[in-house]
């Protein structure tokens, strides 16, 4: 980050020796006007002095100008930078990473703590470079002008900084606090705000406020800690910084009285030293800033470093075209040491249905995450043409697979946008096929602006059925081989099923699809159904030889259609 602005860093710093050459002039300056000016009536000097002054100004203007474009472009481009590496790594990073943290803290991490490292890095290095400058140059000329004043100043510095240090200790611990809370005010707001019909139906508004006032006072009294630690810097220094100029004054006072040193000389060094007082004052309440910036980036940082379960293979193996045949071997799962599947054995060949049942909590949704590869086996294989899937490419794998989800993702864009998510070159006629086929043209055809009309959040101006149906022509347009329907219908009413059924038979023709359905109807015309307890396989077959076997399958078949037909009958 630092090497590509290498040639502005140059720019600042030169810019930065102007100010500091400036302020250091404007110190020594004073010498001559009162010794030579004013003690010697010297009229040509009085008449090249305001001169000196104007060019003295300019230079420290333009300085100051420059510094502060190059420093803050330098600044603003690495956090652009660590804003984009923060998001690149977050999005690498595997499904139990995502299901661990919460979206909210990770917004925070992106947005807030970000803008924080941007305060640091602008603010703190611009002041450290202009003030580190000015202070160098001051204190060169006050040894110059009188060594043994020089001394004296300089005794009660080293004192002052004390303090200023253990206080910026305590503003780092209370910036981490800070920051964590607002990440938990983030995640806070994420859940409620996105689970807005929630809170209105169960009528929870004064309980939902209660929590965030109670966040938001916790928050509040972490920044007034905050503001207490920062405001005592300044008037430590300040305090400090007096003691050293009332010595400066007894001292020079004592010289020029006893003419060891000239008025001018001591008014200049009285004036170096007032002006050296402010750039050490700054620096000091730059370390607070600095503290600050640390805290947000251990938190950054402690995500960017945060090694991937998925990884890409050092080798990968070039994955054939369809058609392909999917198995698993012996495969076992444990999340968190917690086992969730074990001993699973199946081979899908190309164009075959498997449907999964089973009752909830079974490893159903887990076996089929297996397959993209969200999570990788604790023991045995996934392939794909008797190819371990974790030797491909994670691209070309998840290339060849799409995915329908019981929760229909979408985002806040055009319909079209959301249509050619998996396929962003397709063109219209494409995109108006896919859509045809996945029975959501007719209803697209009637929005405002037809295929460009926006959806809003997560799909919100769509029905349920109208959401599965654009989820539906999103995997259509993919074309993938390999399918996934994760209880794609389950959260629909009967008419509005129906409609997504005949687009799900569009979908899956000719494609090695994994069906996973508590609603045994829409799995009855699989090649195989496979029965799933306690992460694993107890039965498997067509739906006509599982019925027959009377054994679980048949058990929940008959808690879905048998116990309501003595009320179906008159």
């Amino acid at each position: 980050m630092i090497k590509e602005n290498k040639g502005r860093l140059i720019a600042a710093g030169v810019c930065s020796l102007m100010i500091a050459a400036a302020t250091t002039a404007m110190g020594y300056l004073i010498k001559p006007v009162i010794d030579d000016i004013f003690v010697n009536k010297d009229t040509t000097g009085l008449m090249l002095f305001p001169l000196l002054v104007i060019a003295v100004f300019l230079v420290k203007g333009l300085g100051r100008y420059g510094q502060e474009y190059f420093m803050n472009y330098v600044g603003e481009d690495i956090i652009r930078r660590l804003r984009n590496q923060l998001y690149d790594r977050i999005q690498d990073l595997s499904l139990a990473f995502f299901q661990k943290a919460q979206t909210g803290v990770l917004m925070s991490r992106i947005t807030n703590d970000v803008n924080i490292l941007k305060a640091m890095v602008s603010t703190a290095v611009t002041s450290t470079l202009r003030d580190a400058s000015s202070i160098l140059g001051l204190t060169a000329v006050i040894f110059y002008l009188n060594w043994r004043m020089a001394i004296l100043a300089f005794i009660v510095l080293p004192v002052a900084f004390f303090p200023v240090f253990a206080l910026g200790r305590r503003v780092r611990r209370v910036s981490t606090g800070c920051q964590e809370a607002m990440g938990e005010l983030s995640a806070f707001l994420h859940e409620t705000l996105s689970g807005n019909k929630i809170v209105k139906a169960f009528g929870m508004e004064s309980h939902e406020k209660a929590r965030f006032f109670a966040k938001t006072r916790q928050l509040f009294q972490l920044e007034i800690k905050g503001v207490i630690v920062r405001a005592l810097s300044s008037p430590i220094m300040e305090f400090f910084g007096g003691l050293g100029i009332a010595f400066v004054i007894w001292y020079g006072g004592w010289e020029v009285i006893h003419e060891r040193t000239t008025p001018g000389t001591f008014i200049s060094f009285l004036t170096c030293v007032m002006l050296l007082y402010d750039p050490v004052k700054k620096l000091s309440q730059l370390n607070n800033a600095v503290q600050q910036g640390l805290a947000a980036a251990d938190r950054v940082y402690d995500v960017i470093e945060t090694p991937t379960e998925i990884r890409e293979p050092t080798h990968p193996v070039p994955m054939g075209h369809a058609p392909h045949t999917v198995a698993f071997e012996q495969v076992c799962f444990s999340y968190d040491q917690e086992p969730v599947l074990q001993d699973i054995d199946l081979t899908v060949h190309h164009g075959q249905v498997l449907a999964l049942v089973g009752m909830s909590g079974g490893g159903k949704t887990t076996l089929v995450n297996l397959l993209p590869r969200f999570f990788d086996v604790t023991a045995g294989r996934v392939t794909i043409d008797g190819v371990d899937i974790r030797d491909y490419r994670l691209a070309d794998l998840r290339g060849r697979i799409a995915v329908v989800t019981q929760e229909p993702i979408l985002f806040n864009e055009s319909v079209r946008y959301n249509i050619a998510y998996g396929n962003p070159g397709a063109s219209d006629e494409a995109i108006v096929a896919a859509a045809v086929a996945a029975y959501a043209h007719d209803f697209i055809q009637r929005f405002p602006n037809g295929y460009d009309t926006p959806i809003g959040e997560l799909g919100g101006r769509l029905s349920g059925g109208e959401k599965q149906r654009i989820c539906i022509a999103r995997a259509l347009l993919k074309d993938a081989p390999i399918l996934v329907l994760d209880e794609a219908t389950s959260s629909l009413d009967t008419e509005a099923e129906a409609v997504v059924q005949k687009a799900l038979d569009n979908l899956m023709a000719g494609r090695t699809t994994f069906v996973i359905a508590h609603r045994l109807s829409t799995v009855a015309k699989a090649d195989r159904i496979v029965v799933l307890v306690g992460g694993r396989i107890v039965e498997q077959g067509t739906h006509e030889t599982l019925l027959a076997r009377k054994g679980e399958y048949a058990k929940l078949y008959q808690m879905q259609y048998v116990a309501n037909e003595p009320e179906a009958q008159p």
